[in-house]
């Protein structure tokens, strides 16, 4: 049986997986990914290397759905891919969004707090002056 992905294609992804692998956990190091985030990226590194040292895997899967041209699945199936990979970052963006409008109400009310006491003190210490005289 013919190879679905020629050796030399192989290795050159592979080698673009692990360069992939790479910059993640560097971004993770140098802390500009946040470990729960960082977990879907290598999530998808997984899936990626997977499909490469596997590529039956994604031949029964499209042929299984009915699709005949495997170059036509391959793009539906990257583009089902991708638009589950937005969906997640937008699950995820949504949820900072709640959790900054949360987090500028609290400090609002704690900001009218403290000018209140503020402005309780600045009253009670006219009061107190006013008694000395």
């Amino acid at each position: 049986m013919p190879s679905i992905i020629p050796p030399r294609l192989t290795l050159m992804l592979i080698v673009a997986i692990v360069i992939y692998y790479v910059i993640i956990l560097s971004l993770l190091k140098h802390k500009k990914l946040n470990m729960k985030y960082t977990l879907l990226w290598l999530l998808t590194g997984l899936i990626m290397l997977i499909l490469v040292l596997f590529p039956q895997i994604m031949v029964k899967f499209i042929s299984l759905v009915g699709i005949t041209s495997l170059m036509n699945g391959l793009f539906i199936t990257m583009i089902a891919f991708l638009i589950m990979l937005v969906m997640s970052l937008t699950s995820i963006a949504s949820r900072q969004a709640q959790r900054i409008t949360k987090l500028i109400q609290t400090q609002a009310l704690l900001e009218k707090r403290v000018r209140e006491l503020e402005d309780k003190v600045d009253i009670d210490g006219e009061l107190s002056s006013d008694k000395e005289n």
